[in-house]
């Protein structure tokens, strides 16, 4: 009458709130989510394994180690499905169930190469139709699999029965495999047999398209699997070994392994064990590739540019893979050197040559530094371009990795240009990606751009707690730190008036103007100069030192070709002649940061540099009426309602107030007494008169009247 009801395992799989109610009520086991979520997966929310599970537990005090280790090998566990299940089984169905337990999926022909017979799809159904712990995982019913209990119990029972039959069964499972074109699959058969040639067999040949989709984790667990021997006459799987350990900065044993692949190059050597021919006739240029990288890493550029240029002698013209890497690792030695032309020069090369070669992960890679290199050149037209290119390339090829850094990318650009609602809606875009598809460097570099973006838009907390977060994320991967995150955070204290703060930076650096400059350190030198020039409203000297370390670094900026860098440094040097009051030097210098910002429209450049050079802009929008000039005063200029300490003529605060200390500035112009403050605050009143102190420090009164006139004068 259509009144059947078929109820089959997955009816009666226990849910977690089931499990917990068994075991608190049946059992009286008391435990707690994540032992019952782990219970629950073991077992698969069959009750009688959570029966002998319960039965085992009694008496012990250890019960989520218990649960931890709960398998196949437990005595009741063992017991009941031997007893009650595959001893009731026909000797073929037995024979069948012992010999698949090794695969972790079930196919027929698949089953049916790992035992020797021809039945297998037919058998797996009559599995599936028993309820025999099989498990579909599709709705084909083409691919089933063991319960977890159950696989176990056969693997331990085949072990008992015939131990020495693994190693086949797994060789036959990764043929099978390897037919079937699941390189990793057959690897881990081959694993598995303890058959570390046929693994290195497969390996070698496997290792070209791991390096093309970027899977160097996979393919170092792979060869770091395998028994040190294996290397000693297998030349291209020990370079093999060496760029999976490299592409990580790890250089352990790397040395040895260059010269076991060396050894075997020698005519007087056997020959050595070889599958991939291709990879072995391009051997010696590989080894001077990752030479290179040896030199970079240990900071000798010198030999960086000596071996990669001798790789490029050796490459193939049509071996665009290694001409790419060998490109890539110049551009990084001359990047680090401050020839920043050369070094773009060489991304451009690299990029095309990794394109050609179809390894997309890696082109990007070099797309995000041939961008930061043109921002740093002022170039930020062009860094546009680059990184509209590097999206173009993902959004044709769904699922590479890097879209989320080109728009952090082009972020950046549109800060300086001052298009902060641009700017923000790449974040935006990137966050969404997320870190998944975002280089090695996305972690720390979103945070860093989006502490920029909050600082224009003068969210200057929650810029600091984007920078704490970013400290520890720090990674360039493999690029020169030429920006690193401790000195951005000093300059976001210089700008939320923590000149202490930004001062004990220096200091934990040991940075002198006497230093002698490099490209690396240029970013901190320039860090050093903001400091040094808020300093000087209490220690003269230091405008003294801010000068001479500025014309130092203007030197260096624009040997470099830095226009970028020049434009900053003329910013600031036009802040230290206002602040020792030389204006006509400092309107000459502000002149001529205006004049090298025009071409590429920089701005916001000239929005950090304190309000000093905020009025002087103005006096310079007063005899140059260009476009340009004035969207940079017009981005400066205060809201209405919030008058520039400029515009009153006074000199600017040496050091500015924090937002606490605004807070408590604000209340000061109340009718609220000391007491009445703290209890606003939620704070001490020995907290409130600390930044009492500190406002009447910074703002060189002594009382809080003329604190609160002097604050009034100044817009704040």
């Amino acid at each position: 009458r259509g009144e059947l009801l078929e109820v089959r395992a997955a009816d009666l799989r226990f849910t977690p709130d089931e499990v917990s109610t068994y075991f608190r009520e049946a059992m009286g086991i008391d435990l707690n989510v994540g032992e019952v979520g782990a219970l629950e997966a073991r077992t698969e929310g069959w009750i009688a394994a959570l029966q002998l599970a319960a039965l085992s537990m009694q008496g012990r005090d250890d019960v989520e180690a218990f649960i931890e280790t709960f398998a196949g090998d437990d005595r009741f566990v063992v017991d009941y499905l031997v007893e009650e299940v595959l001893e009731r089984q026909s000797e073929e169905i037995r024979a069948f169930l012992l010999a698949t337990s090794i695969l972790t999926r079930l196919e027929g022909s698949l089953c049916d190469a790992v035992t020797g017979g021809s039945n297998g799809k037919s058998t797996l159904e009559r599995l599936e139709r028993a309820n025999l712990f099989v498990v579909p995982l599709d709705d084909r019913r083409s691919w089933y699999r063991y319960h977890h209990l159950f696989a176990d119990v056969l693997r331990a029972r085949l072990v008992d029965e015939a131990p020495g039959r693994f190693g086949e069964l797994h060789r036959r499972a990764s043929g099978w495999y390897e037919a079937h074109d699941d390189v990793a699959e057959a690897i881990a058969h081959a694993m598995a047999a303890g058959d570390a040639d046929r693994a290195a067999q497969l390996i070698e040949l496997a290792v070209p398209v791991l390096r093309r989709k970027r899977q160097d984790t996979t393919l170092r667990r792979w060869l770091e699997a395998l028994p040190d021997d294996v290397f000693t006459d297998r030349p291209v799987l020990a370079v093999d070994l060496v760029g999976a350990r490299m592409v990580t900065g790890d250089t352990r044993g790397v040395e040895r392994l260059l010269a076991l692949a060396e050894r075997s190059l020698e005519a007087s050597t056997r020959d050595p064990v070889v599958f991939d021919h291709g990879e072995m006739a391009s051997l010696p240029a590989q080894i001077s590739v990752y030479r290179a990288g040896l030199g970079l890493l240990a900071g000798d550029l010198d030999a960086t540019v000596a071996h990669a240029n001798e790789a490029l002698a050796q490459i193939a013209v049509d071996d665009h893979l290694r001409r790419g890497s060998a490109s890539a690792l110049l551009a990084l030695a001359h990047w680090t050197d401050g020839d920043l032309d050369t070094a773009q020069q060489r991304y451009q090369e690299a990029i095309s040559a990794l394109l050609a070669a179809e390894h997309l992960a890696d082109a990007l890679g070099c797309s995000l530094a041939l961008g930061d290199i043109q921002i740093v050149q002022g170039r930020l037209s062009d860094a546009t371009r680059t990184f509209e290119t590097g999206l173009r390339l993902t959004a044709e090829h769904p699922g590479l990795r890097g879209a989320a850094d080109m728009h952090i990318g082009l972020s950046e650009v549109l800060i300086e240009r001052n298009d902060i609602d641009g700017a923000a809606e790449h974040l935006d875009t990137s966050t969404e990606l997320g870190e998944s598809g975002g280089l090695p460097q996305h972690a720390y570099r979103w945070r860093v751009t989006m502490a920029r973006l909050c600082r224009a838009r003068g969210d200057l907390a929650t810029a600091v707690a984007l920078i704490d977060e970013a400290l520890p994320l720090f990674d360039t991967d493999f690029s020169p730190p030429v920006r690193p995150v401790e000195a951005i955070r000093a300059r976001v204290q210089l700008a939320n008036g923590e000149l202490d703060a930004a001062r004990r930076w220096v200091t934990a650096r040991g940075l002198t103007v006497n230093d002698e400059l490099t490209y690396i350190s240029e970013y901190e030198h320039v860090t050093l100069a903001r400091v040094l020039i808020a300093t000087g409203a209490r220690e003269a000297f230091a405008l003294d030192d801010a000068s001479v370390l500025l014309d130092r670094l203007l030197d260096a900026a624009d040997a470099g070709g830095r226009v970028g860098s020049a434009i900053e440094i003329r910013i600031l040097q036009a802040a230290a002649e206002h602040a020792r009051g030389d204006t006509a030097a400092a309107l000459v210098a502000l002149e001529d940061a205006v004049r090298r910002s025009q071409p590429e429209g920089h701005v916001r450049l000239f929005l950090h540099a304190g309000p000093g050079v905020t009025a002087l802009l103005r006096t310079l929008a007063e005899q140059d009426s260009s476009d340009h000039l004035r969207r940079i005063v017009a981005a400066s200029a205060p809201p209405a309602d919030e008058p520039a300490s400029a515009a009153s003529g006074l000199a600017p605060l040496a050091e500015q107030l924090s937002a606490r200390e605004l807070e408590v500035l604000r209340l000061l112009g109340t009718d609220l007494s000391g007491p009445d403050i703290a209890r606003q605050l939620f704070v001490s009143l020995n907290t409130v008169r600390t930044h009492t102190k500190n406002i009447y420090s910074k703002l060189g009164v002594s009382g809080r009247r003329e604190a609160v006139t002097r604050a009034r004068e100044l817009g704040l």
